[in-house]
């Protein structure tokens, strides 16, 4: 069972369409702990917090997120393997999995709004 307690560390990602990223998330693994619009908290596996947070539909994002910038999520219980099938489950294009020199497997995926994703695993 997943702790209540938060961790330490934690992402901020702005979503054009909160329920399309949840669900995207979701589908992935991530589990929902809290939803208060516009925020809704999510954790994977116990090693990292993710927050989505709705923009609201009067500001405009234009251009790519995240831009330069991995949000990376070391795997627990869950492998590559099954995070990439969710993935292309969900027509995300995954790159990798891929050897690293500092010993782990990594893929890169992108959430519907452009930011990439990367898992990582012990090599």
């Amino acid at each position: 069972m997943e702790s209540e307690k938060l961790l330490s560390s934690f992402v901020k990602v702005l979503v054009s369409d909160a329920e399309r990223s949840l669900r995207f998330y979701e589908a992935l693994g991530f589990k929902r702990l809290n939803a208060d619009p516009p925020f809704t908290h999510l954790r994977w596996e116990n090693q990292a917090e993710v927050y989505l947070v709705a923009v609201p539909a009067a500001v405009k994002m234009e251009g790519r997120r995240g831009l330069g910038v991995l949000i990376g999520i070391r795997v627990g219980a869950t492998g590559l393997e099954e995070i990439t099938a969710r993935a292309q489950a969900l027509g995300a294009t995954v790159e990798g999995p891929t050897r690293q020199p500092w010993h782990t497997r990594e893929i890169t995926l992108a959430d519907p709004d452009g930011y990439r994703l990367n898992f990582i695993e012990p090599a």
